[in-house]
């Protein structure tokens, strides 16, 4: 057996994270003094008592920072200090330096800031009412679907809820200022290419005047893709304010307050079938609860829709996916990164289907299994090497699925309260992203339904280190479609 390459270490303590690195004694220690309202114009803000607080070296504001004012993912939209106008509880306000990390998280407490409150968007519905979007609806379609011929009809909606990432590594990094202005930066992170460009963009450097190591993380699962990009600023515009060493790590409750979560969605759906559970007529509609900034967004909510089949073939299908601005943290990449939210969305309605007639569930998932013939995503994608039947049927066998279900019957029907459950549920995930976020969209199969040509929808390949996210990022999109593969 091939041991792990810090096995030793991590089992003897001695593995050294991005926090346990120990730096000169003239280093600094950042916090940031967040917004205590979700969406409101900064009225005036006094700061004296927090420069006069004990162990403060610097307070920074948006103002004093040297060039960008930007730790955005994708569209410029995310600054690192706000500046006029809070559009979150927890955006951060302004930076301290100070010479512990307590004196630091205490001195930011001492703020006077005054607010003129608006309207705050907070939920889908909130959203949806105010007309709040991040872009155009988006539509993805494969033939018409018709209803009324269909022989049984189910209509449904599924509430989603988002999650936090819950690392045990929390957000770090600090920053080393060198020579000529070049800046080292160590960041607990999955993207240091990112985090090398945002930091240069910051500083007014150039990429190569910025080096970003990182050892190991305690986790990621997505919640380290851009979110890092705040601390690792924010301590190389410090550090070279400073010219010294600058430090960051947000406590527990900092880090889930300041940072994305997994979109939360809504889903909506109506599906026409036989008496057999063969669907025949389906239509969805995703709303996915985006956040402040644009962030991951897109991407993620593209991936929904790439996956609202999973391995199933929807042979007249509309899929329409709304992405929502709201006044909460940007939600961001998430281990799956919008699959398991379009997956669950048509396991709802096998289910459905499968108590309307009475069914054993696994039976209407096979029947509407991915076969020859019918093998064309909705997205106009023809999938191969399709496995999922025979390998259905290996494990129905070998796990003894009919023997188990009918004891699981028979004990629930002797237990009023407690209940229990079995499922075989297949899982098609694609490998790669749809670079050019176009096939299959209703009206323009290769470009945007507005007419505008395609986008890039987020990451194909990169620098980038998974961390039980699941995707394979050495693999690209041909053609602008995702691998398929059942």
């Amino acid at each position: 057996m091939i041991p792990h390459d810090s096995a030793v270490l991590h089992v003897t303590g001695r593995a050294r994270y991005t926090d346990d690195h120990a730096l000169p004694a003239s280093e600094v220690h950042l916090a940031f003094g967040l917004s205590q309202r979700a969406r409101a114009d900064i009225v005036s803000i006094d700061l004296s008592t927090v420069r006069a607080a004990p162990g403060v070296i610097a307070v920074l504001t948006a103002s004093d920072l040297p060039f960008v004012n930007d730790v955005s993912a994708s569209v410029h939209d995310e600054p690192l200090l706000a500046k006029g106008t809070v559009h979150y509880h927890g955006q951060p306000i302004f930076l301290v330096a100070a010479t512990s990390h307590l004196a630091a998280r205490k001195a930011v407490r001492l703020a006077q800031i005054t607010y003129a409150d608006l309207p705050a968007i907070l939920t889908i519905d909130d959203a949806l009412a105010a007309g709040s979007r991040l872009e155009a609806p988006i539509v993805f379609q494969n033939g018409t679907p018709q209803f009324a011929t269909a022989a049984h009809l189910v209509e449904g909606t599924i509430e989603i809820g988002g999650q936090e990432h819950f690392y045990l590594e929390g957000q770090t990094a600090f920053a080393l200022p060198q020579d000529n202005g070049d800046m080292i930066v160590h960041c607990s992170t999955q993207h240091p290419t990112e985090i090398q460009h945002k930091v240069a963009e910051a500083l007014g450097l150039g990429f190569h005047a910025v080096r970003v190591e990182t050892r190991r993380m305690g986790g990621g699962f997505g919640g380290k893709e851009s979110q890092g990009n705040t601390l690792a600023v924010a301590c190389a515009v410090t550090a070279r304010l400073l010219q010294r060493p600058a430090r960051m790590r947000y406590d527990r409750d900092d880090d889930m307050t300041i940072t994305g979560k997994r979109h939360d969605f809504r889903i909506t759906y109506k599906a026409g079938f036989d008496d057999h559970g063969r669907l025949s007529a389906i239509e969805f509609h995703q709303f996915a609860r985006c956040g402040w900034a644009q962030d991951l967004s897109l991407a993620i909510a593209d991936r929904a829709m790439l996956h609202a089949d999973n391995a199933y073939y929807l042979p007249d299908v509309r899929i329409t996916s709304h992405r929502l601005k709201t006044n909460t943290c940007s939600n961001t990449a998430f281990r799956g990164f919008g699959g398991p939210q379009g997956m669950v969305g048509i396991e709802r309605v096998m289910d459905h289907i499968a108590a309307h007639l009475g069914l054993d569930p696994l039976q209407v998932r096979r029947t509407n299994l991915y076969r020859p013939g019918c093998d064309v995503t909705p997205y106009h994608m023809q999938v191969t090497d399709n496995i999922a039947p025979a390998l259905i049927d290996q494990l129905a066998t070998s796990a003894h699925y009919a023997q188990r279900r009918a004891e699981i019957t028979q004990w629930n029907a002797a237990s009023p309260v407690l209940k229990r459950g079995l499922a075989l549920t297949p899982v098609k995930f694609g490998i790669s992203f749809d670079r050019g976020r176009q096939a299959g969209r209703s009206g323009d199969p290769v470009g945007r339904p507005d007419g505008g040509g395609p986008r890039d929808a987020g990451p194909v390949a990169g620098e980038r280190d998974d961390q039980g996210r699941g995707f394979d990022f050495r693999a690209r999109a041909e053609e602008g479609r995702p691998a398929a593969r059942a």
